[in-house]
């Protein structure tokens, strides 16, 4: 295939029933995994059908991983009833905290 034009090789590919595309104005994609979350920004996308079934390809331009933080009701509640808040800002406390309770507490009850 080597010395193949591209519009050689698209026709060859369409034979064989290949066809890509490329996905135009992505942003980001993000994978999401139990304890994690990968977000890729600016990538290019391609999308190659093959009898049917789709592969996506992802070339990233940036790539970030952020663990994801699972805050309990438990926590929440907690951080209310200790700090005399209501749940938005117990939530927001503990989030900003890393879900560390007793940071969270502190942060509400000092000033």
């Amino acid at each position: 295939m080597m010395g193949m034009n591209p519009r050689q090789m698209k026709k060859l590919m369409r034979q064989m029933g290949i066809k890509m595309e490329e996905l135009e104005g992505v942003s980001e994609v993000v994978i999401r995994l139990p304890d994690r979350e990968v977000i890729i920004r600016d990538p290019t996308v391609t999308i190659m059908t093959v009898r049917g079934e789709k592969t996506y390809q992802i070339v990233p331009g940036s790539e970030e991983v952020k663990p994801i933080l699972r805050i309990s009701e438990e926590d929440v509640e907690l951080v209310m009833e200790q700090a005399g808040v209501d749940r938005e800002t117990a939530k927001k406390a503990l989030e900003e905290s890393g879900g560390d309770l007793a940071e969270a507490i502190l942060k509400l009850t000092e000033g």
